[in-house]
């Protein structure tokens, strides 16, 4: 753990122990470098500008990036933005905030296949990747009590978004639809996207509602860490995997691996 590329201090463990305000991404490094990196950095610079009110500076990042890895070519990174300067007694500071790097071993993926509850949720500023979990634990913690294996949310009109860390993508023959709504645009969910083609694939973006379940016949979500995990169930609805979220693993693999 390093902050601004340094060791923390007490005063840093302090802040962050009690504050729970910031913005972060986490990825894979593979060879030493980071498939989709322009991204995770684009969002954290447009991050730091919406909850600080500067930017970090991407050179800055990627040094910071740099120190953290040392001569590590396989890890887990994650980067978190925060500022002693912002408290709740506190919270109009402009402030370029300081980054937060952890280094562990790279993480297996969430699951091969799950069942998911419906909860209706949705994250406070939904297109940030914010560091607020409360509620993202709790309904992942509902959806395990009710025998299931994780949660998706979706709002009152039954309108679907997403899961509590990652995207939800569904099959429609060979066409793959994002469900359009507030949300997070997820680096894999793009670098997919960017991809489909190259494995037979196609992908459109629209409204998809808990009442046009039927109309497909297979689901998968994906993040950094599970580019393709196949959906089995969304409460009743069942869905069987199959030979197509191969092609979803092959298109995220398509992504280059960006030097730091």
């Amino acid at each position: 753990m390093l902050i601004d590329g340094q060791a923390p201090t007490g005063g840093d463990h302090h802040h962050l122990a009690l504050v729970n305000y910031g913005a972060y991404t986490a990825f894979r490094i593979e060879g030493g470098g980071v498939r989709g990196l322009d991204r995770h950095l684009a969002r954290l610079e447009a991050s730091a500008v919406e909850l600080f009110g500067e930017p970090v500076g991407e050179d800055r990042l990627r040094g910071f990036l740099r120190t953290a890895m040392a001569d590590r070519e396989e890890a887990w990174l994650r980067v978190s933005l925060f500022s002693p300067e912002i408290w709740p007694r506190t919270p109009s500071a402009r402030v370029q905030p300081r980054v937060l790097t952890v280094v562990s071993p790279p993480p297996p993926p969430l699951a091969t296949e799950v069942r998911l509850q419906v909860r209706t949720y949705a994250r406070e500023l939904p297109h940030i990747k914010h560091t607020a979990t409360f509620g993202l634990i709790h309904a992942r913690r509902q959806a395990r009590e009710a025998g299931l294996d994780d949660a998706l949310f979706a709002d009152a009109a039954g309108r679907i978004s997403e899961g509590p860390s990652w995207n939800i993508g569904f099959l429609a023959g060979d066409t793959v639809v994002w469900p359009q709504a507030p949300m997070l645009a997820g680096v894999a969910q793009s670098l997919i996207q960017d991809h489909l083609a190259g494995v037979g694939l196609s992908g459109v973006t629209e409204p998809v509602f808990l009442s046009d379940l039927d109309r497909f016949d297979g689901a998968f979500f994906c993040n950094s860490a599970t580019p393709a995990c196949a959906v089995t169930a969304i409460d009743a609805r069942r869905f069987t995997p199959d030979d197509r979220l191969g092609q979803i693993a092959a298109a995220w693999s398509a992504a280059p691996v960006q030097g730091i």
